[in-house]
């Protein structure tokens, strides 16, 4: 018995294996929309055992946001940086808080089955980082958290090898394809020899990717507009100064993150916030500091890139949407262009394009030699990615596959010996 897991940024899935019979992906989640599919998500109320996915999210909202809400926490798996956050008194360790998500993973699967099983298949990222190092502390911090979750057979698999190994399944003769895998926190590809036969390691010709996907496009649109009104561009004069300064740009880099928003409520922080209102330069920048001590004190981040979301999703079949967020001391209404958010994303995109060819050039094979391009994960929704895709490889290669189940699907039948 054996269990796949595809731990993502966002959504977490998991398959099974039991008396070599492969499973469908168990219903980790009966409250959501798709129960497969469990958001990488956790909240710790106060005094209280925590809760997760979709019920993480109503339970954070019904204790009016009071707690420790985290999400994203894949991101920080590579950072020697980040060693763990503070939940109530205590410094809880990053591998302790995913552990305790695997963990429940497990237990829902277990019971779902009927079984107790030990064994693991975890999918990876091709990279989690262009550091070796950081790469392979990542990969550890991950054995540590499986075996927190209570595995003790753990392997890996890099994640789109296994997206590349579940779409074999459709192919009557061999192709030259290139996978590419884009989700939350990372965008990964492969270059593989596939088809209707047993998969062996040398049909990947070559494997590449980088740190930056759906969370860094939803940042950027933060980062260029949003950000505006959470006091990015705000002035302000030191007493007894005689220089006019600006917002520091890497305390407004954490507000353009998911996963780093909630670390800005550190008293510290809080305290220079409060400086920076006093002495700001007008009542517009103080307006703007309100709506800033608003979003970081009550904890409305999640539901702030719950919004950038949306709208992002809403422009891949849309030339304009409308950003609105209301809450208590905060009014933000804003029409978003497709043409704009293009603009705003386009380092990143660049970024992720540029490892796609690295990737490919690593293969030694040129676009026209790849016969099928198969593009997974939410983030291949994208129109400039399908855009990206297309001018190199031409929309007739271009397949996108089942963007949720595509990975957990490789990754079963691998641990199965399909």
């Amino acid at each position: 018995m054996i269990y796949a897991i595809d731990f993502g940024t966002s959504n977490s899935l998991l398959g099974a294996v039991i008396g070599g019979k492969l499973m469908p992906p168990a219903p980790l989640d009966p409250t959501a929309k798709d129960p497969s599919i469990l958001r990488s998500v956790l909240f710790f109320p106060d005094g209280e055992a925590p809760t997760f996915g979709a019920q993480a999210v109503s339970e954070f909202v019904k204790h009016d946001m009071e707690g420790r809400f985290l999400r994203s926490i894949k991101k920080f798996l590579p950072s020697r940086a980040f060693s763990g956050t503070q939940i109530g008194r205590q410094n809880v360790p990053l591998e302790q808080i995913i552990g305790t998500f695997l963990g429940e993973m497990k237990k829902r699967a277990d019971r779902h089955y009927g079984v107790n099983v030990e064994s693991v298949l975890l999918g990876r990222p091709a990279r989690y980082s262009a550091n070796d190092e950081e790469d392979q502390l990542a990969q550890d911090r991950m054995e540590a958290a499986a075996q927190i979750a209570g595995f003790r057979s753990i392997a890996f698999c890099p994640e789109p090898i296994a997206a590349a190994h579940g779409y074999s399944s459709t192919l009557k003769e061999e192709k030259t394809m290139l996978v590419g895998d884009f989700g939350g926190g990372t965008s990964d590809f492969t270059v593989i020899r596939i088809g209707a036969r047993p998969f062996h390691p040398d049909d990947v010709l070559s494997i590449g990717g980088v740190s930056v996907a759906g969370d860094a496009l939803d940042g950027s649109l933060m980062r260029r507009r949003i950000s505006l009104h959470f006091g990015a561009d705000v002035q302000y004069m030191a007493p007894f100064g005689s220089n006019v300064l600006t917002m520091p740009k890497f305390l407004m880099e954490k507000i353009c993150s998911p996963a780093d928003i909630s670390l800005l409520r550190e008293r510290d922080t809080m305290e220079f916030f409060r400086n920076v209102r006093a002495w700001s330069l007008g009542e517009g920048d103080r307006r703007k500091m309100d709506q800033l001590f608003s979003l970081i004190g009550e904890q409305f981040g999640f539901e702030l890139f719950e919004e950038i979301e949306r709208v992002k999703r809403a422009l891949s079949g849309a030339p304009s949407e409308k950003f609105s967020f209301q809450y208590p001391d905060i009014d933000i209404q804003e029409v978003i262009t497709r043409v704009q958010f293009d603009e705003y994303a386009g380092e990143p995109m660049r970024r992720i394009l540029a490892s796609l060819d690295e990737t490919l050039a690593g293969a030694g094979v040129s676009p026209s030699e790849i016969d099928l391009v198969c593009s997974t994960g939410g983030t291949a929704k994208v129109p400039a990615i399908q855009e990206g895709l297309e001018a190199r490889f031409g929309a007739d290669k271009v397949r996108q596959h089942n963007h949720f189940h595509s990975i957990v699907t490789g990754l079963t039948r691998i641990a199965g010996g399909v």
